[in-house]
């Protein structure tokens, strides 16, 4: 009898105690609060990254269509000329793997709002340098000040959304992105043909310094963000670890893949549109970059999809959408060109979007910043290596050279993405 309460005691006691551990783990652990699709603070987030997205890249290409002005004023070759935007994504893309972890210690929207007002204070300095070597130093710091803005805005996602409605904010801020980089080209082509390249930059800067300030006021603080320390070893360790993830590395590489075949491809399409027999001008050419566009409606519409059918299967069909649009360019009549590139970059903002996505859901807790971190840096990695051994096939075989590139490419994306999707289910 006596032993028989005894251990009725004891069952009690470790009930009670199980009890209180769990209400001091609930009490250090508080649950998060992530913001639903249409409250107000849902809106706000997505007006504050749709305007910082839209700063961000037209900053970053707002030099694209002034590289022969830069060339005409600074008695400088082509080649020399494009180091203005070169600069700027290299510095970023290394930036990137910094930033981001930067941001565990110092906050989300600490390092996003000093990072796209330093960036818009260094366009308009960028404006009124008067040697070669100081507009790629302005340049240069605007990257990496960017990188700020792009590694960290994945994050301040992945924590503050609703997992349910992420796909969908992540598309709406890739939108911005895609608005921001048509913009930036197309504001710089105008005021420099009327006014000055110096005029232009200074309207971006101006403008993004507004952008900065109204991102400032509307996004909302983080309320899952922990503060942790910076640790340049373990950040390095914890890069590797990501890299070995075998989720995350496919993902990394998808980003190599998707960014490498964009940049490729509407990098050496001007060349083809430019010689026999279609003879096109320059500055219709120019007008090209307003088929990113598409990516405003692909972009949020892939986020709705993946809401209602399986992601793996939407971005397979994003890439296989993608090596249509392809296929397309390689007829000789200009509409359908036009509509494959259009239908091209449909399916990579799609893929992008969905890619992005995943990557947020993914990362978990302390490692969030270090994953969107190396996704960017393989995204913008694939754009300086396939832009420049695009180069190389073109001189081997022109278009159709460029096409087998691509295509071989995006295969190798679609067997990664059967992969993925296999590991999911």
């Amino acid at each position: 009898m006596q032993k028989k309460c005894l251990n009725s005691k004891i069952a009690l006691n470790i009930h009670k105690n199980e009890n209180q551990l769990k209400y001091k783990i609930s009490t250090i652990q508080p649950k998060k609060i992530y913001i639903k699709k249409g409250t107000k603070k849902f809106t706000k987030v997505i007006l504050a990254f749709f305007s910082a997205g839209l700063s961000t890249f037209a900053i970053l290409y707002c030099v694209q269509p002034i590289l022969p002005l830069f060339s005409k004023t600074f008695h400088i070759s082509p080649a020399q000329s494009s180091l203005s935007l070169s600069s700027a994504t290299s510095m970023m893309a290394i930036g990137m793997l910094f930033t981001g972890p930067l941001s565990d210690r110092l906050g989300r929207k600490n390092i996003m709002f000093s990072s796209l007002f330093l960036a818009a204070v260094c366009t308009i300095l960028c404006s009124i340098m008067n040697s070669w070597q100081a507009v790629i130093i302005m340049r240069s710091i605007t990257g990496l000040a960017l990188s700020g803005v792009i590694a960290v805005s994945m994050t301040y996602l992945s924590e503050e959304i609703d997992p349910n409605f992420l796909a969908l904010a992540m598309g709406l801020y890739i939108s911005g992105n895609t608005i921001g980089g048509c913009l930036g080209r197309f504001i710089t082509s105008i005021l420099s043909s009327y006014f000055s390249w110096d005029i232009a930059l200074r309207v971006i800067g101006f403008s993004a310094l507004i952008s900065s300030c109204f991102f400032l006021y509307l996004l909302p603080r983080s309320s899952n963000f922990k503060s942790s320390s910076l640790n340049i070893k373990k950040l390095l360790c914890e890069f590797l670890f990501q890299c070995k993830n075998p989720v995350l590395s496919k993902l990394f590489i998808m980003g190599f893949i998707m960014m490498g075949s964009f940049v490729t491809l509407f990098n050496y399409v001007g060349y083809r549109l430019m010689i026999s027999p279609f003879f096109v001008s320059p500055a219709t050419i120019g007008f090209l970059s307003f088929l990113y566009l598409i990516g405003v409606y692909s972009s949020p519409k892939a986020g709705i999809l993946t809401e209602k059918y399986n992601k793996g299967i939407i971005l397979i069909g994003a890439l296989c959408l993608m090596i249509c649009g392809l296929i397309l360019t390689l007829f000789s009549e200009l509409v359908i060109i036009f509509f494959g590139l259009m239908v091209f970059a449909g399916g990579f903002f799609a893929a992008h979007s969905i890619a992005s996505s995943w990557i947020g859901h993914q990362a978990i807790n302390s490692s969030k910043a270090q994953i969107s971190s190396l996704y960017l840096f393989f995204y913008y990695l694939g754009s300086s290596v396939f832009g420049t051994c695009g180069g190389f096939f073109w001189y081997l075989g022109g278009w159709n050279s460029i096409s087998l590139l691509i295509i071989s490419t995006l295969l190798i994306g679609i067997i990664l993405a059967i992969k993925l999707n296999n590991i999911e289910t």
